[in-house]
């Protein structure tokens, strides 16, 4: 690659980590306002979850179509139109005037979102290399945990002191901004880093099925699965079990929440980019081994950050920042895998897929799943408390036993399902070359 090649791919890739990092601020602001908005509209924990299964359900039903068509037409393209349309609808949050409407302005911000992952993807792939391809994808997920961090402090800072509907008029303000720039990007060539010439033009017959035949791809969308249905858990619920079980206020569950599954994201995806291609270079099944071994430690780090008392929150913040650190370097592991075993013409369809697969089988349900554990536990503890009416100890004590049970089981699964990928990963990556 010359020196002129190189810095267009490399403000091509900066240009995809910033809408990466705006996909996932806005995507987390209904996180950090949760207790504030489920007050003002009365709502449990379940109606939380579902708002948030419905957003990753149209996500996933909106990608297959998307990523199709990422394969087919200028990419750029999609993504400007996705930016577009995900910040109007955030804009437009900040005038939900109950659950229902909310609930439908953010089916709009999931299918805007849901046009990123696919075609960015795709795009990294032609830019780099395999051998280079996971810190290139590490560098774009750093959207991830940067996004993360801005969202839990800074929409907490601003919810504590304007109200919670603020944050989303000030963060659809940049994407707008970005669509000029995402338009003028010159589209990567298909197949440009691929051993075996490639001829983007010609129709791939059964798409579908050609993807769904390969064996490493199973393994991946269940690791995807039992990923995001931790990821979602946590994100969704982790500043409201430190503002309920700990007494935090929004402002210190938002800065420590930014600290867990953000500031650890930084280390875990550029460090975790750069020993996952080492350690391809070394062995085939280098990079999934890697996140297998990492998610089998988090897994126990987890569950006892999350299980600790009340007013453990100093203890809960090293063990979970740890295992959330480890859990990061997923992405830089199975991402790059994914490229590998599937020829360039189909990538975003396979991420599309992929992302398909993640959030309805993990994302949809984590949340529902977490919220709906968190109202029984919480009926449990009223019961056996004696009592016949709910209060916030109940709650309490119900949303941490539920985050204690799920997150930590999860990434569990993840780790199996990454292992199972690399038996399989060597084959499928040579058919694929």
């Amino acid at each position: 690659m010359n020196a002129s090649a190189t810095k267009g791919a490399r403000y091509t890739l900066f240009l995809l980590f910033l809408i990466n990092f705006l996909n996932f601020f806005d995507r987390v602001i209904p996180a950090v306002v949760l207790e504030p908005l489920r007050r003002e509209f009365s709502l449990d924990d379940t109606q939380l979850g579902i708002l948030s299964t419905a957003f990753t359900l149209i996500y996933a039903v909106a990608g297959i179509p998307l990523g199709r068509l990422a394969d087919r037409v200028k990419r750029t393209r999609i993504l400007a139109g996705g930016v577009f349309l995900w910040s109007l609808m955030t804009a437009a949050s900040g005038i939900a005037a109950n659950y229902v409407s909310l609930f439908l302005i953010r089916l709009g911000v999931g299918v805007g979102e849901a046009s990123c992952a696919p075609a960015a993807n795709a795009m990294i792939g032609d830019l780099y290399p395999s051998e280079k391809r996971a810190r290139a994808l590490g560098f774009f997920m750093l959207g991830l945990p940067i996004g993360n961090i801005a969202a839990f402090s800074l929409v907490g800072a601003l919810a504590h002191a304007y109200g919670w509907r603020v944050p989303f008029f000030l963060a659809a303000a940049p994407g707008l901004l970005l669509v000029p720039l995402i338009v003028s990007l010159k589209e990567p060539v298909r197949g440009a880093q691929d051993v075996r010439a490639v001829d983007s033009t010609a129709q791939v017959e059964r798409p579908f099925l050609r993807i769904l035949t390969i064996p490493t791809v199973w393994w991946i969308i269940l690791s995807g699965a039992a990923a995001n249905f931790a990821a979602y858990a946590m994100n969704a619920f982790l500043p409201a079990l430190l503002m309920r079980f700990h007494g935090l206020n929004i402002r210190q569950a938002g800065g420590a929440t930014a600290l867990i599954v953000g500031l650890t994201g930084l280390i875990g995806l550029t460090a975790g980019g750069a020993l996952a291609d080492r350690l391809h270079q070394l062995f085939p099944r280098g990079r999934l081994t890697l996140g297998a071994v990492s998610l089998v430690i988090a897994s126990p780090l987890l569950w006892f950050g999350l299980g600790q008392p009340i007013g453990g929150v100093a203890l809960l913040c090293v063990f979970s920042s740890v295992g959330w650190l480890l859990f990061y370097l997923y992405y830089v592991t199975v991402y790059s895998a994914l490229q590998d075993v599937v020829e360039s013409r189909l990538r975003a369809t396979a991420m599309a897929v992929y992302f398909f697969f993640q959030y309805v089988l993990g994302a949809a349900f984590g949340t529902t799943v977490a919220g709906a554990l968190s109202d029984a536990y919480a009926k449990r503890a009223m019961l056996a408390a004696g009592a016949h009416d709910m209060s916030n100890v109940f709650r309490a004590q119900g949303l941490q036993a539920s985050m204690q049970l799920t997150v930590p089981v999860a990434v569990l699964v993840t780790a199996i399902a990454l292992w199972f990928a690399s038996r399989s990963f060597v084959a499928d990556a040579k058919r694929a070359s």
